[in-house]
């Protein structure tokens, strides 16, 4: 059987999306088998509020082999432990969302079953005094848990807090270094061919650009995928109310917190990103319940720092496409869909869209089996996400204004009431293949909205309750007594830029 390579991918559109789709592609395509070109225009802009990433992000880079030591320090970025909740459960409240692990199996038991005997025991130890991302962020510090393998902080995670312009810059001279080129100019018209594959795009000043598969980051316009293919967004606003952002800002505090933090607001809940230089903010919420100009305020009331741009409102829909791929397009990022960034899944998701699309890369035909199977994958990350996002909602206890009054009564889709039952019940979460958030982040969530199963696993009372104490004891003074030797996170974060220089 012979086959009927693509000779030529266009990518529609810069920014994180196009910029990371385009250094993905050079990084397994030969420039002479098979090229990648990117249209897009300054006069477009970019969204930008994008800042934070998950542990995936550190594994994309070392695949795409950029060293991290010198990405860190050319984009400002800074390390991310996790994110810290504030006022989600109620007023006056936190809990934290470590990266990593928390704690280790006692033998053939599992961690979180043994701890649930004996916290019912009486035990009161915090569940995040066992995870080691947890306790160096409560103190501030940081250290690659990758170079401290078999050590009480072995188990941790860590991601990076980015500038969104300043990762799509460097992206974009990785990309072009490995052969991408990079054409300015706006489309004026989408042509199809009599088969309804997407040919040739138009530009206003009269260039016409031929392609075998062409690649929609064109935002929230979807001008490929969404416009032109007409596949529509499948509206989740009645899972997740929020419909704005207001977005700004500071300069930075001389404290670099190795973590996100994400405050809950009368209306929705506000971000706080620290990079190197400066911070950002940003007030994600729902319209019908504050206006703009009150949500713009209540944002400066949160700042930390002193402005440095003007704040801005981005109007978003939450949602997905109802197909990510369709015949020879397929879309990422905000032309894929959106979903608030609470959990900092947004460039991820980008990233995952491609890896996908290089798993199931096609030829010229774009197999129908292919393009099913890739549209089933991404409609399950997604959803994945929503349900995630949504059990930081649902669990809450506030009721001091109408927004948290209205999220608690939202009707839940099938997927996440299964698993708030399992868990409730007996504390499990399904283990799913290429689940993005482990057992650890639902337990964090749960434990932090203070949600506590009714039962234990009843094969944890083949250990001996006195072992499991004498174990869990062990176990958080040896994370604590190690935590307490590590550098600060600016400190490490100034190690390593002496060592760049």
């Amino acid at each position: 059987m012979s086959l009927n390579p693509l000779r030529k991918i266009l990518i529609l559109g810069g920014g994180s999306s196009g910029w990371l789709a385009a250094a993905m592609l050079a990084r397994h395509l030969k420039p002479e088998v098979c090229s990648v070109q990117l249209v897009e225009s300054e006069q477009l802009g970019t969204i930008g509020i994008g800042e934070s990433t998950i542990p995936p992000f550190v594994g994309l880079l070392q695949n795409l082999q950029v060293q991290e030591r010198e990405f860190v320090q050319t984009t400002h970025a800074s390390y991310k432990l996790g994110i810290r909740f504030v006022d989600w459960r109620q007023k006056a409240s936190s809990y934290f969302h470590p990266f990593g692990v928390i704690g280790k199996d006692l033998g053939n038991q599992d961690f979180y079953q043994c701890w649930l005997k004996a916290t019912q025991a009486g035990q009161s130890w915090p569940l995040q005094d066992f995870a080691p991302s947890s306790v160096m962020a409560a103190q501030g510090r940081f250290y690659p848990p990758n170079r401290a393998h078999n050590t009480p902080i072995g188990g941790a995670n860590y991601a990076l807090h980015v500038d969104a312009k300043e990762m799509a810059a460097y992206l974009r001279r990785y990309a072009q270094a490995r052969g991408v080129e990079r054409l300015e100019g706006l489309v004026k018209e989408v042509i199809s061919n009599e088969q309804g594959n997407i040919q040739a795009l138009q530009l206003d000043d009269g260039r016409r650009l031929e392609a075998d598969f062409f690649i929609d980051c064109t935002g929230f316009k979807s001008l490929l995928l969404g416009q032109h293919l007409g596949v529509e967004l499948e509206d989740w606003s009645n899972y997740l109310p929020c419909d704005h952002a207001v977005a700004v800002k500071t300069t930075a505090d001389e404290t670099i917190t190795p973590y996100t933090q994400a405050k809950a607001l009368e209306a929705g809940w506000c971000w706080r990103i620290p990079l190197q230089g400066r911070t950002g903010h940003g007030y994600v919420y729902s319209s019908r319940f504050i206006n703009h100009d009150r949500a713009r305020a209540r944002l400066m009331q949160q700042l930390d720092g002193a402005p440095v741009n003007e704040a801005r409102v981005i109007p978003f829909t939450t949602g997905r496409r109802r197909e990510f791929w369709r015949t020879n397009c397929l879309a990422l990022g905000l032309a894929a869909g959106f979903v608030e960034p609470l959990e900092s899944t947004a460039i991820h998701l980008i990233a995952r869209g491609m890896e996908f699309f290089l798993r199931y890369f096609p030829d010229r035909d774009c197999a129908p089996s292919l393009i099913r199977e890739y549209n089933r994958r991404m409609a399950s990350d997604y959803e994945e996400v929503r349900d995630f996002i949504m059990l930081h909602y649902c669990t809450s206890q506030r009721d001091d204004s109408d927004f948290w009054r209205e999220v608690r009564q939202l009707q839940l889709p099938d997927s996440l009431k299964e698993r708030m039952e399992l868990f409730c019940s007996h504390g499990l979460v399904p283990d799913r293949l290429d689940n993005l958030f482990r057992a650890s982040s639902w337990q964090s969530v749960f434990e932090g909205m203070g949600i506590r199963p009714q039962k234990y696993c009843p094969r944890v009372d083949n250990l001996d309750l006195g072992q499991i104490c004498d174990s869990l004891r062990q176990a958080r003074q040896a994370i604590a007594t190690m935590v307490a030797t590590l550098p600060s996170h600016e400190e490490y974060l100034r190690d390593q830029q002496a060592a760049q220089s």
